[in-house]
């Protein structure tokens, strides 16, 4: 098809070679682009190609790789491809959820990168017809020493609670973590699960001839242009120039949009709706065509504007906030502008599907833009990078590492670190309860959240570990999403479905690629082995500050579905005389452990490695002893090991526990502190200990009785007993007294 394109006053720049570095383009690119097009783009053009051929629209360097992971399940109503996933939960319920990263926006602007991270992720779950009930969150900031952490800290705690809590969603969970490699990027992703019916899920894909596209929300300003391309880029000493990228939040428009939305999807009034997230209206409109095989024409003048004399590569790339595309059924459009409009909201009719396959622009009665749709989407750009593997790192044993003066006074530190101590701080600034149906608050294994009017729960969690990610890519990679299987099992559950979020550094480095490919194909392991398949996600590459890239960090979100709440398990010792059991087996595997770290004062060696048959089986086991209502109190072992873990259980309720470390343990650092994975410390009543015991040997489980709860202190047979007020006093000092601190 020949352009009809115009020469007007925001189309007739010069395209230079400086001009199309700036927009992130390679020469082979833009050389590409004038092929597709078989002439030279204008401004307008170039603008909409940079921002869907970003690698935060494209995925251009992990396409290829992420194809690899399982999608599919009987659980699964909808994987990747849309705004989120969707999993059946029974009885005509689903779950819709996914994650997402705003990681270099909160680091230029933190309160409103975090802010507009919740926000843009909450629409990305509305959109589908789903009412937001959890938003969980997953954190890495720098190290605590560094300069700017307390103050990015703050911004962000502070942007996700405004506005979520303006919202009206809790905030269940989630993760922080510090270390140095992020000072220079840090991570805020940010996961919301809805719930919906299965027969009023909406979708994306723009199909028809001839229908109204619809505008709804906020006007567009000039806030946010360049957010897809910033976020697709490494940082450097210029990084606060950015800052006018960052787009800014209003929570309490965005309540009335999500409340208009779901009232219009009762109406037989929408064929597709898209939220306008990162590219804005480009990539709304171009992934609404793309998806329904189709064109879309757009007027700009009559795009609602909150700026005079908006251009329209302003209008099409700016990322501002709170605004939906549609389309809709023809004739139904006063049906939606009065409900719009009822709610205090723009409405406005800017466009039309077409048949040509073409994004065509009009502004100021002119031809500002005609691109062919394929080039933008599924024809963009597809790099399979240059990558090499991770060395492989030697193995610790137990006996290499330093052993502490006792285990107590070891426990004691560990609980006050940065790594390990109350993030009571951060959570008790979310309002976690509303809508009156959290089941579980921060600070367990999960957060869980009652399907509204039934009796089945849903659980929630984000987990990863970098510096396993690091050692070993593939074993990090299995490990995260192993850990948040375990997670979701403590609880009772029965895991479903994850979403991902893949923060790494410059793809364009080899040994950054080599990263990728190694947690990416740990994770497709550990889903396949587990059934737990990826119905969504997103990829955050270039998290790099001068050449300096982070940890790589695969954020996994993950759901299960309890049955019946009142059968959930919770971590906190229950009563005086309960058993304490471990499942699992204990090398006493101390390579890249905290402590290695903090009482070593060296992380090295191979992380520990993952046994996906005995993940599942033992996982399977430990559901059971929670349905059937054996066990009283569940938590799984991680970071810390097992002492870490009986001491979370013991500051939970204020009970304390009589251990003793099993005869055959020959370094009982390693097997107090080791961080073996596929494990769990169940308690059950003393009456049923010797039962239960049985039925897990007979299950060919390896279990040891380290215990009895009782008491107010922790007591390892043969070492210094310490109180469990004591080190409750520990574990909540540190972040409150960091964050006080000028």
């Amino acid at each position: 098809m020949t352009s009809t394109v115009e020469a007007t006053k925001d189309t007739m720049s010069e395209i230079t070679p400086e001009i199309v570095a700036e927009h992130g383009l390679t020469e082979d690119e833009y050389a590409l682009i004038v092929k597709r097009l078989n002439r030279e783009p204008n401004l307008t053009e170039l603008g909409i190609f940079s921002v869907m051929w970003s690698e935060h629209c494209s995925y251009k360097s992990s396409r290829f790789w992420l194809a690899k992971l399982p999608t599919k399940g009987p659980q699964v109503i909808q994987g990747p491809g849309e705004n989120a996933g969707v999993v059946d939960l029974g009885d005509g319920d689903a779950a819709v959820f996914k994650m997402e990263s705003h990681n270099h926006p909160s680091f230029i602007e933190p309160y409103q990168g975090a802010a507009t991270g919740v926000g843009g992720i909450m629409r990305d779950v509305f959109t589908m017809g789903a009412r937001p009930v959890a938003n969980m969150n997953a954190l890495r900031f720098g190290a605590p020493e560094h300069a700017k952490t307390r103050h990015l800290v703050a911004g962000v705690v502070s942007g996700i609670g405004g506005y979520g809590n303006c919202m009206g969603v809790p905030t269940i969970g989630g993760e922080t973590n510090f270390d140095p490699r992020y000072n220079g990027n840090i991570l805020v992703n940010a996961m919301t699960v809805g719930l919906a019916r299965t027969d009023k899920i909406f979708y994306s894909a723009a199909k028809g001839v001839g229908n109204p596209v619809v505008y709804v929300g906020s006007k567009t300003g000039r806030d946010g242009i360049h957010g897809a391309t910033m976020a697709s880029a490494e940082f450097d000493d210029d990084s606060d120039e950015k800052r006018p990228t960052v787009q800014v939040g209003d929570p309490f428009t965005e309540k009335l949009l999500l409340e208009a939305c779901l009232e219009l999807m009762n109406e037989d009034a929408i064929i597709a709706i898209q939220d306008m997230g990162a590219a804005g209206l480009t990539s709304s409109s171009v992934e609404m065509a793309d998806k329904g095989g189709v064109g879309i024409k757009l007027d700009l003048d009559q795009v609602p504007q909150r700026e005079e004399s908006m251009t329209a590569y302003e209008m099409m790339l700016s990322e501002s906030q709170e605004r939906m595309l549609m389309v809709l059924q023809p004739g139904r459009e006063d049906v939606a502008r009065k409900i719009f409009e009822k709610w205090g909201l723009d409405f406005a009719i800017i466009g039309i599907t077409t048949d040509t396959g073409h994004l065509t622009l009009s502004h100021g009665g002119e031809i500002v833009c005609d691109i062919p749709i394929a080039p933008l989407a599924d024809d963009a750009p597809k790099y399979e990078r240059p990558w090499v593997a991770s060395k492989q790192q030697d193995v610790i044993e137990a006996s290499e590492v330093k052993a502490p003066e006792t285990l107590s006074s070891a426990l004691e530190c560990l609980m006050g670190t940065p790594d390990l101590c109350s993030r009571r701080w951060i959570w008790e600034q979310y309002d976690y309860t509303v809508m009156a149906d959290t089941m579980q608050i921060p600070g367990g294994d999960a957060g869980v959240v009652r399907v509204h009017g039934t009796q089945k729960g849903l659980a929630v969690t984000t987990d990863v570990t970098p510096r396993y990610c690091e050692a070993d890519p593939r074993e990090g990679g299995m490990q995260a999403v192993a850990e948040t299987w375990r997670n979701l099992t403590a609880t009772g559950a029965k895991p479903l479905a994850i979403t991902d979020c893949l923060n790494f550094g410059n793809p364009e480095r080899p040994e950054i690629m080599g990263q990728f490919v190694g947690c990416i194909e740990g994770m497709a392991e550990a889903c396949k082995a587990l059934d737990y398949p990826v119905v969504s996600g997103n990829v955050s590459l270039y998290n790099e500050t001068n050449g300096q890239g982070i940890l790589p960090t695969p954020a996994i979100g993950g759901i299960g579905l309890i049955e019946d709440v009142s059968r959930m398990a919770t971590l906190a010792f229950k009563d005086e005389g309960d058993v304490i059991l471990l499942l699992g087996k204990t090398i006493g595997h101390l390579g890249q452990s905290l402590y290695q770290r903090h009482i070593d004062g060296d992380v090295k060696g191979a992380p520990p490695p993952v046994n996906l048959d005995k993940e599942r089986k033992i996982g399977d086991f430990v559901r059971t002893l929670i349905t059937n209502g054996t066990a009283t109190a569940v938590h799984d072992v991680s970071d810390g090991g097992i002492a870490v873990a009986i001491a979370e259980m013991a500051m939970a309720s204020g009970l304390g526990a009589k251990l003793a470390t099993p005869s055959e343990v020959e370094a009982p650092h390693g097997f107090w502190f080791g961080e073996d994975q596929a494990r769990y410390i169940v308690t059950v009543k003393c009456d049923d200990a010797h039962k239960v015991i049985t039925h897990i040997l007979e299950a060919g489980i390896k279990v040891n009785r380290l215990g009895l709860v009782g008491g107010n202190s922790l007591d390892i047979e043969g070492d210094a007993p310490i109180s469990v007020e004591k080190l409750k006093a520990t574990h909540e000092a540190w972040l409150p007294a960091y964050m006080s601190t000028n």
